[in-house]
């Protein structure tokens, strides 16, 4: 075990996040992190976030931030990535029951505690598997789990199970959910997928998992740190953007996983058919496991020399790149390993400022942006190329800050002092019914 930060010595009240954390490139990392700093605003005197360890995340081909640009964690979180246990003869599981035996020691050391777990698949599961073994040593437990489902547990793990008649791999996932205390959902639109996903199998198999799920699941925002995004100094701005050739409003931005799924191909076509690839660069940063085929792409597009890409940009320097961009992009579109659940990045976006955001309305993205972006439809590069060109070309500079202003004040309620007192209000009132 390698824990971070700092440990209680006699906590009253602990959390505990189970989580694919930092340094892994995902918006629920970083809900991990904001709910967790805001636990230690209300009450939580000992915060856990029990992830893997990096040799592991690094194996698994994950993107990735730099290891030195991963932010510090307040005093009184801890991050914990329990080593492996076993040898050789059991790669997988090695893991898996490391973090399951660090639950059971933190469930059963007689401090209250509420367990949340970010991804079901397969978080959720060791959740799950440490209540029951605590239950067993018969040592006394005081603890509540949250289970929060993200759309790749269902796009990725449910759907997948589904087409290829494996009910067993959903059943394994529905009952996981629904046997804790409180499920949630990131948006609507997953409620809705997991609903429906439900109903796929109940017909088939005679179950009742879509009842279940419609009655029990419910909703609960991604959870942002809106002052990382709202207090851009701007007096920093400049120089920021300068160390990478850049300057204020003289560029279009792509920020985000850089997979077909984010819509990165459409976009690099849209802009070198658009008339503002004339006038600026476009700025594709992040990384992911179609990054080489999408340069590909871009080194054979007719913009090939106005496009570039950064793979190190860090969680301080990724604000400065939003608030100084002229317009960004993100053309999500729905595939069978990934649909747009919510859309943290572009909240993050709507929060720092800068130019339009475009987007197309993929999922839960609509729930994300409201009426706050220029919605394009999915895979069409000429609407993309004519909003761009709307954005850069026909919009003036009073327009952009009053539409920018609309914007942060749309993208305020997911705040994450607002997500947690919403979901611990929640947990509270329902334990006080009880």
């Amino acid at each position: 075990m390698t824990p971070s930060g700092s440990e209680a010595p006699t906590p009253g009240r602990r959390l505990v996040i189970v989580v694919r954390a930092d340094p892994v490139i995902c918006g629920h990392s970083g809900e991990a992190r904001n709910l967790a700093e805001v636990a230690l605003q209300r009450g939580f005197d000992d915060v856990r976030i029990v992830t893997w360890p990096i040799p592991t995340l690094q194996a698994a081909g994950l993107p990735l931030k730099p290891l030195e640009s991963v932010l510090p964690y307040s005093r009184g979180i801890t991050v914990e990535r329990p080593d492996p246990v076993g040898d050789y003869k059991v790669p997988d599981a090695r893991y898996f029951s490391g973090m399951v035996g660090r639950l059971v020691e933190l469930f059963t050391d007689g401090v209250p505690t509420v367990c949340m777990s970010l991804y079901l698949t397969p978080h959720a599961t060791a959740v799950n598997d440490a209540r029951a073994i605590a239950q067993a040593t018969g040592l006394p437990m005081n603890l509540v789990t949250i289970a929060e489902a993200v759309g790749s547990d269902i796009t990725n793990v449910v759907r997948t199970s589904v087409e290829e008649g494996l009910f067993g791999a959903a059943a394994q996932v529905f009952t996981t959910y629904l046997a804790n205390d409180h499920c949630v959902a990131v948006s609507e639109y997953t409620k809705e997928l997991i609903v429906e996903s439900a109903a796929l199998i109940d017909a088939r198999h005679g179950t009742t998992f879509a009842a279940q799920c419609q009655r029990r699941v419910e909703i609960s925002y991604p959870a942002i740190d809106s002052r990382r995004f709202t207090d851009v100094d701007h007096d920093r701005l400049p120089a920021v953007l300068a160390r990478r050739g850049l300057h204020r409003d003289g560029y279009v931005l792509f920020l985000s996983r850089v997979t077909k799924a984010k819509g990165v191909d459409d976009l690099i076509d849209g802009y070198a058919a658009s008339h503002s690839a004339d006038r600026m660069p476009l700025v594709i940063a992040g990384t992911g496991p179609e990054a080489d085929a999408l340069r590909a792409r871009a080194e054979s597009s007719s913009a090939a020399d106005r496009i570039v890409f950064f793979d190190d940009v860090d969680d301080d320097e990724k604000t400065f790149l939003m608030a100084g961009s002229a317009a960004y992009v993100l053309a999500s579109k729905p595939r069978p390993e990934f649909v747009e659940t919510f859309g943290i990045a572009l909240v993050e976006k709507l929060l720092a400022g800068g130019g339009p955001v475009i987007t197309t309305a993929t999922g839960g993205i609509p729930e994300a942006v409201g009426d706050h972006a220029t919605i394009v439809p999915v895979g069409d590069p000429v609407s993309i190329a004519k909003a761009l060109d709307d954005a850069i070309l026909r919009t003036s500079a009073e327009q952009r800050a009053a539409r920018a202003d609309a914007a942060r004040a749309h993208a305020m309620q997911f705040d994450r002092v607002n997500v947690f007192d919403t979901l611990f209000d929640r947990l509270d009132n329902r334990t006080a019914a009880a």
